[in-house]
């Protein structure tokens, strides 16, 4: 059956996710280093309008030129497993930016404010049924992002589900790297952002941590390669089930 454009409401046809927070999230991992995800159940929202989906899904940056080029997401074996597993239409709704703070995507901001516009664009023909968040790797520069992460990220979460008009919209929220180069100097502070995740799961409802433990690096040291992207979507997909209590 043909998937409405948004002209007409379709609610209930097709299961959408958004993607936000940073570059590991809109995908880096290199395309001939995997195989594509065939999948005629999952689509991506484009123009307002849902397509199929194909990789980049998430075109935050040029996609064949530079060395932090638009590439494999984790979002797309998340998506695959998701339609696979429950025989539903499933959408990705990319709305993450490469580099950018937690700052950024507070409430009033242009990324949030873009990722409301986009998810009112896709609950014309879809279902809303969780968040998938990957960002931090630009906070960890120094101590004082690192301490103000918790208390901003349950700000921005708590208004992106009131924004989206549903409390207990699942939210995900995928480990850094503890992995990633020197030469980025970070030091111990991608470690204890990750705790910091474990705290906001435990005081938000209806949220969860997703384990990047072993996850291989790219060359440049900071992003995941194109296979961990497709292990840390299983992992992302898993985590779903479990807090939603189907496993």
């Amino acid at each position: 059956m043909q998937i409405n454009d948004g002209v007409q409401k379709t609610e209930g046809e097709l299961h959408a996710f958004l993607m936000i927070g940073q570059s590991n999230m809109a995908g880096r991992g290199e395309f001939s280093h995997v195989e594509p995800i065939n999948n005629k159940l999952c689509y991506m929202l484009r123009m307002g309008r849902w397509q199929k989906m194909s990789e980049p899904i998430n075109p935050d940056r040029p996609v064949l030129e530079g060395a932090f080029h638009s590439g494999v997401s984790l979002a797309a074996s998340f998506a695959d497993a998701y339609a696979t597993e429950r025989g539903v239409k499933t959408g990705l709704i990319p709305c993450a930016d490469g580099g950018t703070k937690i700052s950024q995507w507070m409430p009033g901001e242009i990324l949030y404010d873009h990722a409301v516009m986009q998810c009112g664009l896709a609950r014309r023909t879809s279902v809303i049924k969780g968040i998938l968040w990957h960002q931090g790797e630009s906070d960890c520069k120094n101590d004082d992002t690192v301490a103000a992460y918790k208390g901003k990220l349950i700000t921005m979460m708590t208004a992106l589900r009131r924004d989206l008009g549903d409390e207990t919209l699942p939210i995900l929220i995928g480990e850094l790297s503890e992995r990633i180069d020197p030469k980025w100097e970070r030091g111990d502070r991608p470690a204890r952002l990750n705790r910091i995740f474990a705290e906001i799961a435990r005081e938000l409802p209806d949220c969860t941590v997703v384990s990047s433990a072993g996850l291989s690096m790219k060359p440049d040291g900071i992003h995941f390669d194109a296979p961990a992207c497709r292990e840390f979507g299983k992992r992302y997909y898993k985590a779903y089930t479990l807090l939603c209590g189907e496993d």
